[in-house]
């Protein structure tokens, strides 16, 4: 966990709360803080270029999870056993056949069934084969689509009205859902842990989630995979922290929220991982072998592995509806935030009157784009560009987008005016610790990851046996390619355990500028265009809010010109 820990401190919550502050202090997406510094907007485009090819496939794991929440809505689950239509003759359930009326497990596997568990390398399980033959019914190739899945189609066009309806009224309604799909995971997971940890063989598989491999600690593809995971946990640079930060009352402590959510998010890494890692341990123990025998990665241990160990529980369908409930509920979590810095991008760009008032209508046509770029995926070859589109369109992308981020404003909208920034806005200058690792620390971690990224040997993907990184379980460590040491994250259909940011549930305002610079100096005295709320005009119109301040030293400058009332910083009644 070493390197896991380090990367958090150094990198991680610094690089947080430099985007819940950037956002906050603007109150504009990830496009319109840029104006701050033009010729850096670029960034903010590659922010909603990576939200929108992880909410396309994003959505699309939803999906299936939703599929299996369906499949487990039976007395016996499909994957259970090897008597269905698609399995082969290489499929070895973990339970006899025999058992199938009452669903329990045998207490010993029979010592020919356990020899073919144990040394076949031909050997295949029931829920892989369900997950390959049946649901996926998986190609040859990817460039042969095949057919579409007409039940995961269905499930896709489940998924995407769900997330619109979330998000039809922006964040008045995603705010009062998130009360929900943030907190109610942790009720599964509590109860997933407590049945865990109570099954024989448990403890191994906490004890091989725990052992660190200290001979690997000095490899550079651990430092890397710490730094990535990370990244994903806490949602760095896709755009959506600036974004759901936006939505924030100007004087937030977004300090101490920076610092609160990056350190419970990762203790729930932490902990879905003895909730993983129980089960496993269970699963080992049944069958024999050893727990890296049946810890997976990827899509592989939402959909194979996890699956297959919940058939060995008593009352299995009830586990598996509350586990993939859950997964439903995480992804769906991370899916608001990723439509939400799409849109809000896209309404604060284009500013008129018409498609703030029409913003609903944005929020559809976002939604029906995404369902129908989300087919493909949902054919018998969209595993295959799905697994592509994780590996390569949002991994390097976000070194790059976080080390770009940081230069720009630590040195081109300069470090002391960001400092003043978050003075006026906080009451109190960021600790001398963040202003070290904005300055210093954190470029050049991210700097030297993107070095060492370059220089890692590129292995070709295969699926099935593919080092990818996770895209269901928030990079639960890959056993063999990543070390022990490196925690898994919850359980959900994205990678990270999306921070949830407290919005407003009022239209955001944006500050007042005038239609061209002027120098810093003390402006001519004359009324605020929005009342006498001050500079940043909280009470302004929502067809006025297309403006950022632009500077600290502006913005106080305008305080003094427009009197005393206009110095006290807060929202007009």
């Amino acid at each position: 966990m070493f390197p896991y820990f380090i990367m958090l401190i150094f990198c991680g919550i610094p690089l947080f709360f430099m985007e819940l502050s950037f956002g906050q202090f603007a109150s504009q997406g990830c496009l319109g803080v840029w104006r701050i510094s033009p010729m850096f907007k670029g960034v903010g485009y590659g922010m909603m270029v990576v939200s929108t090819y992880i909410g396309i496939y994003y959505n699309v794991v939803i999906c299936i999870a939703f599929y299996y929440f369906f499949s487990s809505m039976t007395h016996v689950l499909p994957w259970a056993y090897c008597n269905n239509p698609w399995n082969t003759r290489d499929c070895a359930g973990v339970l006899d056949a025999s058992n199938l009326t009452n669903g329990s497990r045998p207490a010993t596997l029979p010592s020919n069934l356990s020899h073919l568990l144990n040394h076949s390398l031909q050997r295949t399980s029931p829920s892989e084969e369900y997950w390959r033959l049946y649901v996926l019914k998986l190609s040859d190739d990817i460039g042969n689509f095949g057919e579409v899945r007409l039940p995961l189609l269905g499930c896709l066009g489940v998924s995407w009205v769900v997330v619109f309806l979330c998000l039809i009224r922006g964040v008045k309604s995603s705010g009062k859902v998130v009360y929900f799909t943030a907190t109610f995971p942790y009720v599964v997971l509590t109860i997933l842990f407590v049945r865990g940890v109570t099954l024989e063989g448990a403890f191994t598989g906490i004890m091989y989630y725990l052992t660190p491999q200290w001979d690997k600690i000095l490899e550079a593809k651990v430092w890397g995979d710490a730094a990535s995971q990370i990244f994903y946990s806490l949602g760095c640079a896709w755009g959506g922290l600036i974004t759901m930060a936006s939505y924030n009352k100007f004087h937030n402590n977004c300090y101490r929220d920076s610092v609160i959510i990056s350190i419970t998010n990762c203790a729930t890494s932490v902990y879905a991982g003895f909730v993983i890692f129980s089960i496993l341990g269970f699963m080992a123990s049944h069958l024999g072998v050893d727990v890296s025998r049946v810890a997976d990665h990827g899509p592989g241990l939402a959909f194979v592995a996890y699956p297959e160990a919940l058939t060995l529980l008593p009352i299995s369908p009830l586990w598996s509806l509350l586990f993939f409930f859950m997964l439903i509920l995480l992804g769906l979590g991370t899916q608001f935030c990723l439509l939400e810095t799409l849109v809000t991008a896209i309404v604060d760009e284009v500013g008129n009157e018409w498609i703030l008032q029409k913003k609903t209508y944005v929020t559809l046509g976002v939604a029906v784009a995404g369902f129908l770029l989300g087919i493909p995926l949902t054919s018998q070859a969209g595993i295959y560009w799905l697994l592509l589109m994780d590996n390569y369109a949002a991994s390097f992308s976000l070194v790059v987008i976080s080390c770009i981020m940081c230069v720009a404003i630590m040195y081109i909208y300069g470090h002391r005016n960001y400092f003043q920034d978050i003075q006026m806005m906080l009451g109190f200058p960021p600790p001398l610790f963040f202003q070290i690792c904005w300055r210093f620390v954190s470029p050049a971690i991210i700097f030297l990851q993107a070095q060492v990224h370059r220089r890692l040997p590129q292995n070709p993907l295969h699926f099935g046996s593919l080092p990818e990184r996770n895209v269901l379980l928030h990079q639960l460590p890959q056993r063999g390619g990543v070390p022990k040491h490196d925690p898994p994250a919850p359980p959900s259909p994205a990678r990270t355990y999306k921070p949830q940011v407290r919005v407003r549930e009022v239209p955001r305002a944006r500050r007042q500028r005038s239609p061209s610079p002027a120098p810093l100096g003390p402006p001519s005295p004359k009324p605020h265009p929005c009342s006498a709320a001050g500079p940043l005009s909280w009470d302004c119109p929502v067809q006025n809010r297309h403006s950022l301040a632009r500077s600290s030293a502006r913005l106080l400058a305008n305080s003094y010109a427009a009197g005393p009332e206009a110095r006290q910083w807060e929202p007009a009644p």
